[in-house]
């Protein structure tokens, strides 16, 4: 295999597991495995704050055409910064068990100076599973800060489409 076949083969993979952002929704697959279930043999609720975790991440991954040149600018105009969830709230509807394939839903629902709102959902085919309300604060220095114009812009055109 060539460098550029590797790199584009590289480039699927990761895209497979990145999910994906299409009409300002991002969507995500995921197993369910043993270890993320209870003794009753259905998923542990905490694992679902897992799951969306690695939605809210894997959003912010694809948000920009050049995410690490984005990740730049940010850090340049607030070093150190990191998003932190700040309030969370969740409605568990129906139960996923081992080897269920579910879809994490991921939209912004509100921008604001130092925070974004984002709705998450789990769902299992047709089903809704999990539905989550997710407040995420950018903070810098250990205090809550403005979120850079870079990813403002980046998370309002994603909002916006």
């Amino acid at each position: 295999m060539t460098a550029a076949a590797d790199k584009v083969a590289s480039a699927r993979a990761a895209a497979a597991l990145d999910g994906e952002i299409l009409d300002g929704l991002h969507r995500m697959q995921v197993r369910v495995y043993y270890e993320d279930t209870d003794f009753s043999g259905i998923v542990y609720h905490a694992n679902y704050l897992r799951f969306m975790e690695r939605g809210r991440t894997n959003y912010l991954r694809l948000l920009g055409a050049d995410q690490h040149a984005l990740f730049a600018e940010a850090g340049a105009e607030a070093p150190g910064f990191a998003f932190v969830v700040r309030a969370m709230q969740l409605e568990f509807l129906k139960p996923a068990r081992m080897d269920d394939l579910l879809e994490v839903v991921t939209r912004p629902s509100e921008v604001k100076g130092a925070s974004i709102t984002l709705h998450q959902e789990v769902r299992r085919g047709g089903d809704l599973l999990v539905e989550a309300r997710v407040k995420v604060a950018f903070v810098a220095g250990g205090r809550a800060r403005p979120i850079p114009r870079a990813l403002r812009i980046a998370m309002k055109a994603d909002q916006d489409t």
